[in-house]
């Protein structure tokens, strides 16, 4: 059985998730509307996989004789600009995902923990690809500047990311 304080921080990761994948979604629907579909895809995907997480905390925290208290989830934007402003606003915000399961491991070993501290281990690789992965688009983006050719070969090759990409 999971500790007060544990329990607290498991079901706020779990809104951070969920708000996560809610972003993507959003960001899915503002390049559906500049008619980028390697983009769109892209953040979909991207979006299943946040609420992968958020799943896996769920079912860790119920494995572990826990209370599950989702809480409410803020309306995230809806315009990022520019397709490269859309990818630096997700990078952004997987540095605060990250910050957020590097806080809840840190009350996992005050606590001492270790069932949290080793599932959390996964989370932290994960964030380190996150972060990987956005940070190599917006460098893509940087690259191409206003070259609509290179815009379009950026979309077609984030439209080739595939199911089995994902984590389960």
């Amino acid at each position: 059985m999971p500790t007060a304080a544990i329990e607290e921080g498991i079901n706020n990761q779990i809104q951070v998730e969920l708000a996560s994948a809610y972003t993507y979604l959003s960001m899915a629907a503002f390049f559906d509307q500049l008619a980028l579909p390697g983009c769109t895809k892209w953040m979909q995907m991207q979006a299943r996989e946040e609420m992968a997480h958020a799943m896996r905390l769920y079912q860790f925290l119920l494995d572990r004789g826990g209370k599950i208290l989702l809480q409410p989830i803020e309306a995230p934007l809806h315009d990022f600009g520019t397709p490269r402003g859309a990818f630096e606003t997700a990078l952004e915000h997987e540095r605060k995902v990250t910050a957020s399961i590097h806080k809840l491991y840190a009350l996992a070993v005050d606590e001492k923990d270790f069932a949290t501290q080793s599932h959390l281990h996964w989370f932290i690789d994960e964030q380190v690809e996150e972060e990987k992965n956005a940070a190599e688009v917006v460098d893509a983006f940087a690259r191409a500047g206003e070259d609509k050719s290179a815009l379009l070969l950026i979309d077609h090759t984030l439209g080739q990311r595939r199911p089995e990409d994902e984590e389960a």
